[in-house]
């Protein structure tokens, strides 16, 4: 195996302070971007792009758990990834969340 076949193991990484944000937050890790959102039951995070047109979810309508992109109108469940309303047909990733002291952390990989 190559160096540049090689692929980082995920690892717990620091992305945010809990305060930092209202509801939802973009953050990046290597050139990777994801989505955080704060719900009533805690800290979730996605991939930071809708499946359907890659608009930014970061920025999407947080309403009950789920994410509204603002292009399409495509809905997603947060915690589960799932698609609730079309256009989009692919689920979105998630990834799982701590926090510790405040701080925001995310199991990805970091490169």
């Amino acid at each position: 195996m190559g160096l540049l076949s090689r692929k980082a193991s995920p690892q717990w990484v620091s992305v945010a302070r809990v305060d930092d944000f209202q509801v939802s937050h973009k953050v990046i890790v290597g050139k990777k971007e994801y989505a955080l959102y704060k719900l009533g039951d805690g800290v979730y995070c996605t991939q930071e792009s809708c499946s359907h047109e890659y608009s930014p979810l970061s920025k999407g309508i947080i309403m009950d758990g789920e994410v509204y992109c603002e292009k399409h109108g495509s809905r997603f469940d947060i915690r589960s990834g799932k698609v609730i309303n079309l256009p989009a047909t692919e689920p979105i990733k998630t990834f799982p969340v701590k926090v510790e002291e405040g701080t925001v952390f995310i199991f990805v990989s970091p490169t």
